[in-house]
This record gives C-alpha cells, sequence and structure tokens, in this order.
C-alpha cells in the first residue's frame, strides 16, 4: 500500500504524485462536478452499490454525462487492489464537466464532438481525527445555514439534494466551528429545522427509535443512515424520516452524525451543553458497522 492511489476509468493507474488535473477543469474554476467518499475496509469498498447509485443521482441533477457504472466499479475494485486490506483508506469518485478550454473550442476532425468529463478514483490515507471521533465522539454548535426548507424544491437548481464539489460553505462552517471550540457543525434551517452536518446525516435515538431528516428537507440521503437503518429495522428498532427542530436535539437519548469515513460519531456537546452516552450507544456502533458491510437493497436510489 502506497501514501495514495490514483485510477482512471481507462483502468490505468497513475502516479498520485505527479499533477494529472488540467488548470481549466471545470471541477477545479467553478466546482462543477460531484464526487462521493467510500470506507475501504478489509480490501473492500463499503456500500458501493449505494455510493454509486448517489453518484448517478448527483450526475443527473447536475445534467453531467451517465457516469457509466460498470467503468466505476472496475476503478474502484482496481484501486481497492492497488491499496490493500490492511488498512482502512479513504476512496473518493470524482467527476467533472470536464475542461473549460472544450467548450469554447471550434469543432473540427481534431477536436471531440462534445466536451469530455474528467472522472477518475483516489484512494488516501483515513484522516487521524476519524479515530477520536468514532472512540470518543464530537463536540458540535449548531448554525443557521441561512435557507427555508422549502427552498430544495422550490428552487432544484440550488442542488441542495445533489453531493456536488462546491463543498466551501461547509468547510467554511468547519473552520469557524473550531475557532468556537467545537469540532462539528449541524446545520438548521431559517425555521429553526434541523439539517444535516457539512458532511453527515444527523439521526437522533430514542429509546429504540431512530428519527432523521427527511430529503425533501434539502439533505444529502445518507449512504451511512440508509445502511443503518436497514440492520435497525431488522434488529427490533423503529426507524423514521420526521421533520426535527433542534429543540428536539435536547429532548432524545442520543444525536449521531453519520458519515461514510467517520461512520458513527456521537454528539458528546451540542452548543455547550455535554451530552452523556446512553446504554445502547455500542449498540448503535455495531449495526453501523454491520450495516456498511451488508447495506442491503438500493430500492429506489
Amino acid at each position: 500500500m502506497g501514501e495514495r492511489v490514483l485510477v482512471t476509468l481507462d483502468g490505468t493507474v497513475a502516479d498520485a504524485n505527479v499533477p494529472s488535473l488540467y488548470a481549466d477543469d471545470i471541477g477545479a474554476l467553478r466546482g462543477d462536478g460531484v464526487f462521493e467518499t467510500i470506507l475501504v475496509r478489509g480490501g473492500t469498498a463499503t456500500a458501493l452499490e449505494f455510493h454509486l447509485a448517489r453518484l448517478r443521482r448527483s450526475a443527473q441533477a447536475l445534467e453531467l454525462p451517465e457516469p457509466g457504472l460498470s467503468r466505476w466499479r472496475a476503478a474502484v475494485e482496481l484501486a481497492v487492489k492497488e491499496w490493500g486490506s490492511e488498512e482502512e483508506g479513504m476512496l473518493r469518485l470524482i467527476y467533472t464537466r470536464g475542461r473549460d478550454s472544450e467548450f469554447d473550442a471550434p469543432k473540427s476532425s481534431l477536436a471531440p464532438e462534445d466536451p469530455q468529463p474528467t472522472a477518475y478514483v483516489l484512494v488516501s490515507p483515513v484522516p487521524a481525527r476519524v479515530a477520536t471521533a468514532r472512540a470518543e465522539g464530537v463536540k458540535v454548535m449548531s448554525l443557521a445555514r441561512g435557507i427555508s426548507v422549502d427552498l430544495a424544491q422550490a428552487a432544484p437548481w440550488q442542488l441542495l439534494g445533489a453531493k456536488t464539489l462546491s463543498y466551501a460553505t461547509n468547510m467554511a462552517a468547519l473552520r469557524f466551528a473550531r475557532r468556537m471550540g467545537a469540532e462539528d457543525v449541524i446545520f438548521h434551517s431559517t425555521e429553526h429545522k434541523v439539517l444535516e452536518g457539512p458532511r453527515s446525516t444527523v439521526v437522533i435515538a430514542r429509546g429504540k427509535q431512530l428519527i432523521t431528516v427527511p430529503a425533501k428537507s434539502g439533505v444529502l440521503p445518507g449512504v451511512t443512515q440508509r445502511a443503518l437503518f436497514n440492520v435497525a429495522e431488522k434488529a427490533g428498532w423503529e426507524c423514521k424520516y420526521q421533520t426535527l427542530f433542534t429543540a428536539d436535539l435536547f429532548d432524545c437519548d442520543s444525536i449521531w452524525l453519520l458519515s461514510s469515513i467517520t461512520l458513527a460519531a456521537r454528539v458528546n456537546q451540542l452548543d455547550g451543553i455535554r451530552l452523556s452516552a446512553p446504554d445502547n450507544a455500542q449498540e448503535i456502533i455495531d449495526m453501523v458497522d454491520l450495516g456498511i458491510e451488508r447495506p442491503g437493497t438500493i430500492g429506489d436510489w
């Protein structure tokens, strides 16, 4: 296993330390592209089909060319093989609209008929923060996202349910939280309804009940959350999609930030208030681990 592994969709293993992205790639210039992040564990890309389905949905929202999922599967398989099975890895699928210059280039026999998208798979080490978040949980602050929950349906061009490369606002929120002494963020709407984290899905537990926000509120459908619900329902838990207000975060047994790399991070402090771990915390963590290994069927993804 090397430091990083880079594979293109034509099956080429490239040198990840050599520049390979054109300076005028629209993904870099404008964030016009989509991505997925997948945990590599034990030589397997976990919940791969869920991620590929979401990649396709995001690409459709941006009107990108059909991704061609068989080529992505082959590239992922090769990247995982190159990475190995000894350590966890963070695998990214990157898919952008391509080079800006190709959109303005005159059509000729030397130029392609249509601009060619940029597509590649990159595997990197899992960030050091992940182990701490899994073991100890995270300090979180709630922040206004400045939008209504109705925006996603009223303005679909906002792409609120797509996983796009336009992540500057999310990263700014995380930097602000760190300056304030927190480690992560839960966004809320102008109506004080819970939305999501900058890189996670919010799930609360009440007794044997798990609740998360419906996608119609403009949140990204969570792969790890979906995998958890599949396992939890079989274990006798009631799993619900419903509107949550910020007040509900203080009226539950536990709050979880679920994501593809960290998996399950319990919120141990919210807006300066300490939150103790419930008796069933380990059960929830174990169900998440089992869920990504056996994510179930894709259904309507």
